[in-house]
């Protein structure tokens, strides 16, 4: 597993779900398609979201 980080590559907003998806060993249009499904459901998906944007660092590479 990698470190939790945002790729320069890969992104599509900001990286958040193509980092996720790196760190868990995914591939990122599956943790997209399950961010998309989960908006369906109440909760606070979208401030998860602009948090884990600000707080990840951006991979150097």
């Amino acid at each position: 597993m990698t470190t939790l980080t945002r790729p320069q590559n890969q992104r599509v907003i900001a990286g958040v779900c193509a980092g996720l998806a790196a760190r868990f060993g995914w591939k990122p249009n599956t943790v997209r398609l399950l961010f998309l499904l989960s908006c369906l459901l109440p909760g606070p998906q979208f401030i998860v979201y602009l948090v884990l944007w600000v707080t990840m660092p951006q991979r150097p590479y």
